[in-house]
C-alpha cells in the first residue's frame, strides 16, 4: 500500500487539522472532536443545516461548509459513522435559535447515531431538530449497511437545496420540505473499475479482476449488484443511466440537473467522456438538462469509477440550486 499518510489511526485527525490549516477563515474544529463547523457558526436567526458520516468521501462532508450550504459536518473514522455524542455537539454548536436540519445518508450506523444525537441535543439544549434521510441509490433495495436504498451522491443536491432555503430565511419546516423534495426526485447509480483501499486494512476491500467492473457499487467499497467484463465508457454510461431513468420515470420535456461524480481515482477527462454520453441519452429521451456537474463530489477513497445522478427539477428547485454558495469544494455565484 502506498498512501500519503503517517499512522492509519491518525488519518482523520490529521486530515481535519489540515483542512482547518488550509481554510482558517472558513471553518473551525470543535475542541476534542472530529466536527468542523462554519467559522461564523452559529448564525443567529437562521436554520442550521448539518450533515456528516464516515470519512473517505471527501470533499463530502466538510468541503460543503459555508454560506448557502452546510453549517456543520461530523467526520467519523474511515467508512464509519460519527458518534452520537459528536453529532449532538455539532447540532448544538450550529443552532442559531431557528432549529437544525440533519441530512443523513441511509446507512444504519448513520441513521441510528444521528437520531440519537438529535434526541440528546433536544434534551440538553432545547434545540428543535428535524431530519431527512437520503436514499437515492437505485442499485439495491437492501445492502450490507442499509435497510432500504443507500444514500449516495444525490446527497449533494440535498445539501445545496436545503442550505439555500435556510440562507434565504426559510423556517425549519420549509428547509426540511425542500430537502425531502430533492430526495423524492433524485436517483443515482455507480460503478467501480477498481476497489478502494482503506488505510487500516491496506488492501482492496473486494477482489476485482483486471478485466472486470462492478455495477451498482456503494460508497464504502461495498460490491455492486453485477460483475461484468470491462467495456466502453458509452456502454457503462448506458447501463447506469438506464437504471436511473427507469427509477425516475420522467416525461419528455422534463428539466433535470445531473452529476457525473468521480469515486476518487478517476481522471476528470474520463468523467467528461461519461457526461458526453449521459447528455446524449437524456436528449434522446426528450429530457432537457438545465445544469450538469462533473467532478469529484462524493468519493470512495482511491476507487476508480463513477456514478450518475439525475434530479427532476421544478422552478423552486432551479431557484435554490442557483442560490449563491461559497464553500471550499463548491462555489456558485
Amino acid at each position: 500500500m502506498k498512501k500519503l499518510i503517517n499512522e492509519p489511526s491518525a488519518v482523520v485527525d490529521e486530515m481535519l487539522d489540515g483542512m482547518v490549516a488550509a481554510h482558517p477563515d472558513e471553518v473551525r474544529r470543535l475542541p476534542d472532536s472530529n466536527v468542523l463547523v462554519r467559522n461564523d457558526a452559529p448564525i443567529e436567526g437562521k436554520v442550521a443545516v448539518v450533515s456528516g458520516g464516515g470519512s473517505g468521501h471527501e470533499p463530502t462532508h466538510a468541503g460543503y461548509l459555508g454560506p448557502g450550504m452546510l453549517d456543520g459536518a461530523a467526520a467519523g473514522e474511515v467508512f464509519t459513522s460519527p458518534t452520537a455524542d459528536e453529532v449532538s455537539e455539532m447540532v448544538q454548536a450550529c443552532d442559531g435559535g431557528e432549529g437544525v436540519l440533519m441530512v443523513i445518508k441511509n446507512y444504519e450506523g448513520d441513521v441510528m447515531n444521528f437520531e440519537t444525537a438529535g434526541e440528546l441535543a433536544e434534551m440538553e439544549s432545547d434545540v428543535e431538530v428535524a431530519q431527512v434521510v437520503v436514499n437515492d441509490d437505485v442499485a439495491v433495495e437492501d445492502s450490507l449497511y442499509t435497510s432500504g436504498r443507500r444514500g449516495v451522491c444525490g446527497t449533494i443536491f440535498v445539501h445545496k437545496v436545503a442550505g439555500a432555503m435556510a440562507d434565504e430565511g426559510g423556517d425549519l419546516d420549509e428547509v426540511q420540505r425542500v430537502a425531502q423534495k430533492v430526495i423524492d426526485n433524485v436517483a443515482t447509480m455507480g460503478t467501480a473499475l477498481t476497489s478502494c483501499i482503506t488505510p487500516e486494512k491496506g488492501e482492496p476491500t473486494f477482489d476485482l479482476g483486471d478485466d472486470e467492473i462492478e455495477l451498482g457499487i456503494g460508497i464504502h467499497g461495498e460490491p455492486g449488484v453485477e460483475r461484468v467484463d470491462m467495456t466502453s465508457a458509452d456502454d457503462i454510461t448506458e447501463r447506469l443511466t438506464e437504471n436511473v431513468l427507469d427509477d425516475l420515470d420522467l416525461d419528455p420535456g422534463t428539466e433535470v440537473a445531473t452529476i457525473v461524480n468521480g469515486m476518487g481515482g478517476t481522471p476528470l477527462s474520463e468523467l467528461y467522456i461519461v457526461n458526453r454520453k449521459l447528455q446524449s441519452i437524456l436528449e434522446d429521451e426528450g429530457l432537457e438538462t438545465w445544469n450538469a456537474w462533473v467532478g469529484d463530489y462524493m468519493t470512495s477513497l482511491d476507487m476508480q469509477g463513477c456514478s450518475v445522478t439525475v434530479l427532476e427539477l421544478d422552478d423552486e428547485l432551479k431557484e435554490l440550486l442557483s442560490h449563491p454558495v461559497e464553500t471550499t469544494a463548491l462555489t456558485v455565484t
